[in-house]
């Protein structure tokens, strides 16, 4: 990361996420908006018909961070960003935890909330991580793993 590198915080974890450390990461005097996705983990899966989640766990391919600073960097050269950040957790969760969490910081709010939407949409479709779920009913099913 160089001095004026809009990209703060890149990181897949085994740990609990904090939304006080990605805030403060794009903390920056220029930005007039800055825009938070924060996602976690719920109590049913809307894909599969609402069936209650008992447990889930996120897995991630050894190139995941490579990839994710990929998408971070092309979401950085497209808008007007001064700061960005996003942080994914893997390993077993429960309902409630943070599952990623991302930021962006711009001069105006329009370009802000643009570019984080951006940047959890590519982060899902684009980085190699993978969600297995298992049911109430003892069924499982992976999300975003290749068929």
């Amino acid at each position: 990361m160089t001095e004026h590198d809009p990209i703060r915080l890149l990181a897949i974890r085994d740990t609990p996420l904090s939304v006080a450390e990605v805030l403060a990461a794009v903390g920056d005097d220029a930005a007039g908006g800055t825009a938070l996705f924060v996602g976690t983990v719920r109590d049913h899966d809307g894909h599969a018909a609402g069936a209650a989640v008992t447990s889930l766990a996120y897995s991630a391919h050894p190139t995941a961070e490579s990839e994710l600073r990929r998408v971070a960097e092309r979401v950085a050269a497209d808008f007007p960003v001064l700061a960005l950040a996003a942080v994914h957790r893997v390993g077993d969760l429960v309902v409630g935890d943070l599952a990623v969490v991302v930021a962006v910081a711009c001069a105006h709010r329009g370009a802000a909330f643009d570019a984080s939407r951006r940047l959890i949409d590519d982060l899902k479709r684009e980085v190699p991580i993978w969600k297995h779920q298992t049911f109430a009913d003892g069924t499982q099913e992976w999300v975003g793993a290749c068929a």
